[in-house]
């Protein structure tokens, strides 16, 4: 399964990344990664006006898109459309960050699962 992940790099700035997450074939009953140790899951619903400058992730998280996209751009100015099933790896908690946009004025839902420190990708 791939991901998207940003990320602060040695420049300060966030980066793009996809990653590739190990699923375990259990035949009938599908594929299945190794557990992500995680604290809590948190609901979010944003208007279609939403715009937010340069932040930063404000811990390691998963974002899962579940209705609507958000354009995310990273410090070079890469812009990434992530729209439903879409997940993204938030990993750019110093730095410049990133911004988020609403597209085409659609309001958005998504998933914020904070992560542990020592879970899934440890790349800097």
């Amino acid at each position: 399964m791939q991901i998207v992940r940003v990320y602060t790099g040695d420049d300060q700035r966030s980066h793009f990344e996809d990653i590739n997450i190990d699923l375990e074939d259990l035949g009938v009953r599908g594929r299945i990664s190794q557990p992500w140790p995680a604290s809590s899951v948190m609901f979010r619903e944003v208007d279609g006006d939403y715009a937010l400058d340069f932040h930063n992730a404000p811990r390691r998280q998963l974002v899962v898109n579940l209705t609507g996209q958000v354009d995310i751009e990273v410090g070079d100015g890469t812009v990434r459309r992530l729209g439903p099933g879409s997940i993204l790896l938030a990993e750019d908690t110093t730095g410049q960050g990133h911004i988020s946009r609403a597209v085409e004025g659609e309001p958005r839902t998504c998933l914020f699962v904070p992560l542990a420190d020592d879970s899934g990708s440890s790349q800097a």
